[in-house]
């Protein structure tokens, strides 16, 4: 049996949600309190690496395995891009951060929510298939070595 005992897979399973959700709130609203992208996309990650811990690796990589991890770290990254290139084309790059008049409101930022979109996934996607990787070579270590792989 892969992964960690009943209890772990079941709190896994009930609060993965929580995390991932409470990683999207603090991606969307990094331009109003403390967070953005960055620190969104290691909340999403650290739960998608609980996954990994709770359920096995093996389980992880037949639904979202490092190749899926790298399209969405490509995406994120090639969407960073478009707004930045986007903005420094039209002249706006820096003119439209924050919208006067309505302060802390989602749509307020400009073009710096569309940023911690990208970058949020970018780092979330990265950190996770780097974590996968990690978990590859620790297999395969374990199988060089004799040993059965079971915890």
């Amino acid at each position: 049996m892969k992964g960690m005992t009943l209890i772990v897979k079941t709190m896994t399973a009930l609060l993965i949600g929580f995390i991932l959700l409470f990683g999207a709130y603090v991606i969307l609203t990094g331009h109003l309190s403390p967070g953005g992208g960055f620190a969104g996309g290691v909340i999403c990650a650290a739960g998608l690496l609980l996954v990994v811990l709770a359920f096995g690796a093996d389980i992880v990589r037949e639904r979202m395995g490092h190749r899926m991890a790298l399209l969405w770290e490509t995406l994120g990254a090639i969407g960073f891009l478009a707004i930045a290139a986007l903005g420094f084309i039209t002249g706006t790059f820096f003119a439209h951060f924050v919208r006067h008049g309505a302060g802390f409101r989602l749509f307020t930022g400009g073009s710096i929510l569309y940023s911690n979109l990208a970058i949020g996934l970018k780092v979330a996607a990265g950190l996770f298939g780097a974590f996968l990787m990690l978990a590859a070579f620790r297999e395969t270590e374990r199988t060089d070595r004799g040993e059965d792989g079971g915890d």
